[in-house]
């Protein structure tokens, strides 16, 4: 009799006609459920369990598909939360997509922490905001950026952001600093690259690198030279095959990687492929104002060269 009623204790509670067990989204219901079922192995009113291995073992089992269905639904509310702010990302969504993600701003998780920076940083470059505001989400997004990476070194979005933050630390720390910082700039950009050889933008990023270097002045030069005593160095054939080959992995991805490859091929003196891909540079459907912007430059571009 005994038996027959924690039977039906289990299988009512826990394993069938309880709505909590086969709604998503109700987390809170189910935790409810498995606190109240622990409670009950672990009371007196469970001892006579001791003489039943069998039913105390099906008791055990549905406890645990309790705390397993917890799990997976919270991953599963993560995984959704990521999907949103990629989608709100690609939507140019930036203040949505930052007060969506800085409910996540002490998270453990890199996942949520990169795209925090990157949602800080779209921030920051919102056109109009004052310049002191800009530069406290800078730092901000680079912190966000620097938590990730010591969260997850095997990340590569997390060494591409670094990369990119550092970078812009440089803005408000001196040319000196930038310079400094460009070997390690460089080194996340190419750990990122190695951890996803497919992502067009790291690609882009360590082509912009060497368009910056094989342009550097005179001055900049010297200064590096007393930096490094070495300076780093590049040159616009090792830019044009980052562009070319970002382009590969994703033909179009970003309208600044067909303005950069017009460009290169334009410091080379090769005014064909200047010409063709400041044209598509020109025609890219532009969608955020960085594209608004490549297109007028482009369109520049394209009449110097006539």
């Amino acid at each position: 009799m005994t038996g027959t009623l924690l039977m039906r204790f289990l299988t009512r509670s826990l394993l069938s006609g309880n709505p909590t067990i086969r709604s998503r989204g109700v987390a809170s219901s189910i935790w409810t459920t498995a606190k109240r079922t622990n409670a009950f192995f672990i009371s007196g009113r469970a001892a006579f369990c001791l003489g039943l291995p069998t039913v105390c073992y099906l008791g055990y089992e549905a406890y645990r598909g309790i705390h397993s269905t917890a799990v997976v639904l919270a991953l599963e509310k993560e995984e959704e939360i990521l999907e949103q702010a990629d989608y709100l990302h690609s939507c140019a969504e930036t203040e949505k997509l930052y007060q969506l993600l800085q409910q996540y701003n002490n998270s453990d998780e890199a996942e949520f922490l990169w795209r925090l920076a990157r949602a800080t940083r779209d921030r920051a470059m919102v056109p109009g905001l004052p310049a002191d505001q800009k530069k406290a989400l800078v730092y901000e997004a680079f912190g966000y950026a620097e938590k990730a990476l010591e969260k997850d070194d095997g990340c590569f979005a997390s060494h591409k952001w670094y990369g990119i933050l550092l970078s812009d630390l440089g803005d408000y720390m001196g040319t000196k600093h930038k310079l400094e910082k460009s070997l390690i700039i460089r080194k996340h950009l190419e750990r990122a690259k190695e951890l996803n050889p497919n992502d067009p933008t790291t690609i882009y990023i360590l082509g912009y690198w060497c368009f910056s270097f094989a342009e550097l002045s005179w001055s900049l030069r010297k200064l590096a030279t007393v930096i490094f005593g070495t300076p780093p160095t590049s040159s616009y054939e090792e830019a044009l095959e980052f562009f070319l080959k970002a382009e590969e992995v994703k033909p179009g991805f970003y309208s600044k990687n067909l303005l950069m490859l017009g460009k290169t091929y334009l410091a080379m003196k090769d005014k064909e492929n200047a010409n063709l891909w400041l044209t598509k540079a020109r025609d890219y459907r532009p969608i955020t104002l960085e594209d608004k912007e490549v297109h007028q430059e482009a369109v520049q571009l394209l009449k110097r060269l006539g």
